[in-house]
């Protein structure tokens, strides 16, 4: 509930030089049930929050796909390489390639005909990675590209005749809601064409302690993670949040599958933020989600594939059997 400066906010919504965080806080927090969007996490100190979360013993995600490459390489690049005249390998979301350069290792040494096209929202990270990437496989065939996902992908398959192979690793589909996740795999199948292949990575339903551990660890990293959004906010937009008055709480839902995370407001509470000019209420133990992580089962990701117009080619696990990267065809 807001307690002053409607107008004064409505006013700023409609300004068209405010940047998108202080926009996308304003609609989250002003929403019944409130939430601030995920990808609002990575900023510098969150996103070296996210590398040691990686590094965690409960944190099996990382290493069990890192795993999967190791185990299947063979098998993942010989259905790749199933054309004479080479391919192009575009990644989402790239990071530091540390999966993927198991892949590229291999094709390196087989002297592949491929380019590599990382993609990824940050200048820094693309040309950290290509550099990278210079150095480990002299003469490998890289052109990274700091721009949207779909930007990128229009212009590869505009001025490209050869197999497209999209990579989509770390389960970062399970971000999105069915709804969401089904549009955003759409949009990708409308930029290939039939007989291209999508590898997307996806995280399996398992355990429910093992799941939930991921998200509570015993050293406190995900809970600065997510109280980082809260630092966040009053660093970029001039909010007083009071991180005390504030706790990180982590659920999941066995029969759904759904992770999620929650800030929860531990009293009857005030924040001002000096950028929108408004003050929002929080209620005692009001609930701000910050991530939902969707967990799979088999059925779900043929439905999804199908309903995206693909079509599963095959399923790679690691030796636990906690995650998949699904092979899929465009159809």
């Amino acid at each position: 509930m807001a307690i002053h400066g409607h107008k004064i906010g409505e006013k700023i919504m409609k300004n068209k030089e405010m940047n998108s965080f202080a926009s996308d806080v304003f609609e989250g927090l002003s929403s019944k049930n409130k939430y601030i969007p995920s990808k609002y996490f990575y900023d510098e100190k969150g996103g070296e929050l996210f590398r040691k979360i990686m590094q965690m013993p409960e944190y099996y995600p990382t290493n069990a796909e890192h795993e999967i490459f190791t185990l299947h390489y063979e098998k993942l690049i010989n259905r790749m390489n199933d054309r004479t005249d080479g391919f192009n390998m575009i990644e989402l979301g790239a990071g530091d390639g540390y999966k993927t350069k198991v892949i590229l290792e291999h094709l390196y040494k087989r002297k592949i005909d491929f380019k590599y096209v990382p993609i990824d929202i940050s200048k820094n990270v693309i040309i950290n990675l290509e550099n990278d990437i210079n150095k480990l496989f002299p003469n490998m065939r890289i052109e990274g590209r700091a721009e949207d996902y779909f930007h990128a992908l229009d212009d590869i398959h505009d001025h490209s005749n050869k197999k497209l192979i999209v990579y989509f690793l770390g389960s970062n589909i399970g971000n999105l809601s069915e709804e969401q996740a089904i549009d955003f795999l759409i949009d990708i199948a409308d930029r290939m064409n039939k007989g291209d292949n999508l590898l997307i990575g996806l995280d399996l339903k398992k355990d429910p302690s093992k799941i939930l551990m991921a998200y509570n660890d015993a050293n406190g990293i995900t809970r600065e993670f997510n109280m980082n959004l809260l630092e966040r906010m009053n660093r970029e937009l001039g909010a007083d949040f009071n991180l005390s008055n504030f706790m990180h709480y982590p659920m999941y839902d066995p029969e759904t599958g759904a992770a999620k995370s929650f800030l929860v407001s531990k009293k009857d509470q005030m924040v001002y933020f000096e950028q929108l000019q408004k003050t929002f209420f929080f209620e005692e133990w009001e609930l701000i989600h910050t991530e939902i992580s969707q967990k799979y089962d088999l059925e779900m990701i043929d439905l999804m594939a199908f309903s995206s117009g693909f079509r599963v080619i095959k399923n790679f696990y690691d030796s636990n059997r906690y995650f998949v990267d699904s092979l899929w065809e465009k159809l």
